[in-house]
């Protein structure tokens, strides 16, 4: 696989196959009354804060101050950690019924173990009690890309085993003290992306790619072909160990849930072939097997095994007894589809890293990233919906993450958005009634942030958020009037014509 279609065309120049699918008119209750609609967040992305009251770097923090979003970084963002009362009403205002949201490990446990901080400690109770007394589900994410840096100094972070106990020990302060009314639980967040992107082609946290795999940055640490398994491994090990600690010292008592959150496009096949159809199945495999398969089957796919050899570590007996089942739901954050064409030529270089190990080339018709706009192709996620199901005996799963991008330029007007959103949840709704153990969706995201592929230039969120403006003002957007009229019962066919999106944008301004 040549460079120029490799990991950075993954995560960075999403495109779509345009086709439709799914309910086009629906209403909320038409779906399962257990059903939960909501949006979210992420500390580094919204809080702000960076140094205040006890917090101290996280390995996002670093990255970010390296200039790799050209000056932009998070020390701000939204100010959600001094805005946070105005913006959980604004939720309910909204009327969510969920709000995902992580929590900043280095703002909890400043030095990464030991002391809790007791400032962090009694943000994030507020911040849950808030929620909670506004009709709000909170849905917790433990990692969010942020490991505190001064483990990475210490010992190289998720490189080594001593990650895995960290982790373990800071879940189980988070279960101590939040578990009393926070019952569902992420452990990693993208724990696929933050492996390739942060250790393979090294545009996240905490940069890390050797050459010639660098995609953006150049590369002056680490090791393309081997530490993407080194740290998928140990995020699993940590993963299942908090999941063995929950299950024997708090579920009893909090009666809540622990999954994983992986990234997942739909790989469709470039051609009708039977070369093209395996690579697109090697593409699931590699991407979103690599850590499903082990939840599910307490091993990585054979193919991986087999293509990565002995550079992929192998799980002990105990280790893939615990690793397997280890998982009450799977979080899917889903956006696009891409094209998938077997590349054999990949097999055959000298020197492969995680994603040549695939050995299929990514093929890309639609939009690309540039533009900040995904096509809609709401059938994307009934087949990926539908592959799950089969592939792993239909898990219980979130939507975490499912939205449009577009330019941040203020414009309230999103009506791409709009649509994007009505096609994916009628495509959802069409995939439950036929027998998807799908049990929530979260709008990503509930603010314009500080997004993780290029700061502040492209917004997801349903508000706006002015930069310009030292109150860092909030306004809401087509898609908030949109999203809210949904949720408070709203016919979906003629919701977006009785809105006065003229008149709400003036108002803004």
């Amino acid at each position: 696989m040549s460079n120029s279609v490799r990991l950075l065309y993954i995560l960075l120049l999403t495109v779509v196959i345009g086709n439709s699918g799914g309910v086009d008119d629906y209403q909320r209750h038409d779906f399962p009354a257990h059903f939960v609609f909501g949006s979210g967040t992420s500390a580094y992305q919204v809080e702000g804060a960076a140094l205040e009251d006890g917090r101290s770097f996280s390995i996002w923090d670093t990255f970010a101050h390296t200039g790799y979003y050209n000056g932009a970084n998070g020390d701000v963002a939204c100010d959600g950690y001094h805005k946070y009362k105005e913006d959980i009403q604004l939720m309910a205002d909204t009327g969510l019924e969920a709000f995902r949201f992580s929590i900043s490990w280095s703002r909890l446990i400043p030095n990464g173990r030991g002391p809790v901080n007791i400032k962090g400690l009694q943000y994030y109770n507020d911040f849950i009690d808030r929620l909670i007394s506004h009709g709000i589900q909170p849905h917790v994410t433990l990692h969010h890309d942020d490991l505190p840096q001064v483990l990475e100094d210490e010992y190289g972070g998720w490189l080594s085993r001593q990650s895995v106990k960290d982790f373990v020990a800071y879940a189980d302060v988070c279960f101590r003290e939040f578990g009393d009314r926070v019952l569902h639980w992420t452990t990693f967040n993208e724990a696929n992306v933050f492996t390739l992107g942060g250790y393979d082609v090294g545009i996240l946290p905490p940069g890390r790619c050797s050459n010639p795999f660098g995609q953006i940055i150049n590369c002056t640490k680490g090791d393309s072909t081997s530490e993407p398994y080194i740290v998928a491994h140990h995020l699993l090990l940590a993963h299942a160990s908090t999941v063995k600690l929950y299950r024997k010292k708090y579920k009893a008592t909090q009666h809540g849930f622990v999954g994983i959150n992986v990234f997942a496009y739909w790989f469709e096949p470039y051609a009708n072939t039977t070369e093209d159809t395996k690579a697109a199945e090697r593409a699931q495999d590699f991407y979103v097997g690599w850590f499903l398969n082990p939840l599910v089957n307490g091993d990585y796919p054979e193919i991986m095994k087999k293509n990565a050899g002995n550079r992929i570590p192998n799980f002990t007996k105990l280790e893939s007894e615990r690793v397997k089942g280890s998982f009450d739901f799977f979080g899917i954050n889903h956006y696009c589809t891409v094209e998938i064409k077997d590349s054999p030529i990949s097999l055959e270089m000298e020197t492969r890293d995680n994603i040549a190990d695939m050995a299929a080339t990514l093929i890309y018709s639609g939009n690309i990233y540039s533009p900040y706009q995904y096509d809609v192709a709401p059938m994307g996620l009934q087949k990926l919906l539908n592959y799950l199901k089969e592939k792993y005996g239909n898990p219980p799963i979130y939507i975490h993450e499912n939205g449009q991008t577009q330019p941040r330029n203020g414009t309230l007007i999103d009506t791409p958005r709009v649509e994007y959103l009505h096609a994916y949840i009628g495509a959802l709704l069409d995939t439950i009634r036929n027998g998807s153990n799908t049990l929530g969706y979260f709008a990503w995201s509930f603010f314009d942030l500080f997004e993780m592929l290029d700061g502040y230039k492209s917004g997801y969120g349903l508000y706006y958020v002015d930069l310009d403006d030292k109150e860092l003002t909030r306004y809401p957007k087509l898609s908030a009037h949109w999203y809210a009229g949904f949720l408070k019962g709203k016919n979906m066919s003629a919701i977006v014509d009785n809105i006065d999106a003229k008149e709400t944008f003036t108002s803004a301004y």
